[in-house]
């Protein structure tokens, strides 16, 4: 008996021998397939081999002399470094959050001998402390590419444009661009657009962002709309236009807000949330969250501002002879009477004053001192382009639309 306890016990030792072995062993096997992370022997003009390495993040508050003080450098040092290198090194540039390299002496008591800013990805500037203290700046080579995307709505304009892999930022640039033709939340799934856009690299590789919009198409409320940017010879700002040349920019924009839901519209017998009782609702009501602001549709004179017991704060704006506007329900009035305001300038923010039961704008709009529904007038249309530049626009915008509309029809056979 005790013979056979023996033989087991030395099975279950060897045994676990064994397993140990066969650990150690997959422990060393995956030792031997980890790479070391190599760290480059040059960069920014320098061998880093000869040099003890520091990297640092710019704090909040901080400028050239705080970070200099932080590596042994008394306040007569600082002032003689700040005047010798302030008018080739951006000294106002120091942001937080952004990288800095320090190359340091590998003496005994190491001597900082080069920092190394980067402000963005285009580049970097350097104070080079060795022999004369100086500094300069480094560009990197920047190339642009033309780059054309067809796609659908599914979501957010946003993320239908970062599924095309395009900056999801262009959303913002485009609402503005298109906010006197196009309702961007009106959009529906499946709805069809097309962009063009000239994308900035370094090196012909690293992208950096897109630098402007060539071209949009964008198929809204069943029609094909096309804008263009085009800059007229005496114009302050690019303006976009139409593929006819006709200017994009109407009399008033489609809301108040940049961002809002429709929760009630023009009606003569609507049912009052707060009075509890059918009535005519002579404005159309738009939901944002409190303190949204609120844009002026078209310039004009601010003829009203006030409180009343049913509209809360309050702004009325006149814009000519035929059209004034009025604007509900706000938490604060921006803007004073007799004041001269401009096209979707902020007059207000978005409250819940008055007979109200939750944040919303109250849009209200007459037409020849007639109040109306504003979504169902037919508005001053667009200024067509001066007849002088119309040729040389559609010369320039012709290959434009071509790749827009090639990239469509290779989508969507339209």
């Amino acid at each position: 008996m005790k013979f056979f306890k023996m033989i087991s016990a030395i099975a279950i030792v060897s045994f676990l021998i064994a397993c140990n072995k066969k650990t150690e062993d997959n422990k060393t096997e995956k030792a031997v397939t980890v790479k070391k992370e190599t760290k480059p022997e040059f960069a920014y003009g320098f061998s880093l081999k000869e040099y003890h390495v520091e990297r640092d993040t710019v704090e909040r508050g901080d400028n050239l002399g705080m970070i200099l003080a932080r590596h042994n450098y008394d306040a007569t040092e600082i002032y003689d470094i700040v005047q010798k290198v302030k008018t080739t090194f951006d000294l106002r540039n120091i942001k937080a959050g952004k990288t800095f390299t320090l190359l340091k002496s590998k003496e005994a008591i190491s001597k900082l001998q080069v920092l190394i800013y980067e402000p963005n990805k285009l580049g970097f500037q350097v104070i080079d402390f060795r022999d004369s203290i100086h500094a300069y700046t480094v560009n990197y080579p920047v190339s642009y590419k033309t780059r054309t995307v067809a796609g659908e709505i599914d979501g957010s304009l946003s993320t239908s444009i970062q599924n095309q892999g395009l900056d999801p930022g262009l959303a913002v640039a485009l609402a503005k661009r298109f906010a006197w033709t196009v309702d961007f939340f009106k959009f529906k799934k499946g709805d069809q657009f097309a962009l063009a856009v000239k994308e900035k690299y370094i090196n012909d590789s690293i992208y950096v962002g897109t630098e402007e919009i060539l071209g949009a198409y964008f198929k809204y409320d069943g029609k094909d709309v096309y804008g263009f940017p085009y800059k007229q010879p005496g114009d302050t700002e690019t303006q976009f236009f139409d593929e006819n040349g006709k200017q994009m920019r109407t009399m008033f924009l489609k809301s108040p807000l940049k961002y809002f839901t429709i929760t009630s519209k023009f009606s003569k017998n609507r049912f009052h949330p707060v009075q509890k009782r059918f009535k005519a609702h002579n404005g159309t009501d738009y939901a944002a969250p409190h303190g949204t602001p609120i844009m002026t549709t078209a310039a004009g004179v601010v003829v009203e501002t006030g409180r009343t017991s049913g509209n809360g704060n309050y702004v009325k704006v006149k814009h000519d002879g035929m059209y004034t506007t009025q604007y509900l329900h706000m938490s604060k009035i921006l803007v004073k009477r007799g004041q001269r305001v401009n096209q979707g300038q902020i007059i207000g923010k978005v409250g819940s004053t008055g007979l109200a039961t939750g944040p919303h704008v109250c849009y209200r709009f007459w037409k020849n001192g007639v109040q109306v529904d504003p979504l169902k007038q037919k508005l001053p249309t667009a200024i067509a382009m001066n007849n002088n530049n119309l040729a040389q626009y559609l010369t320039k915008i012709k290959p434009i639309k071509s790749n827009l509309d090639k990239m469509l029809k290779a989508k969507f056979n339209k």
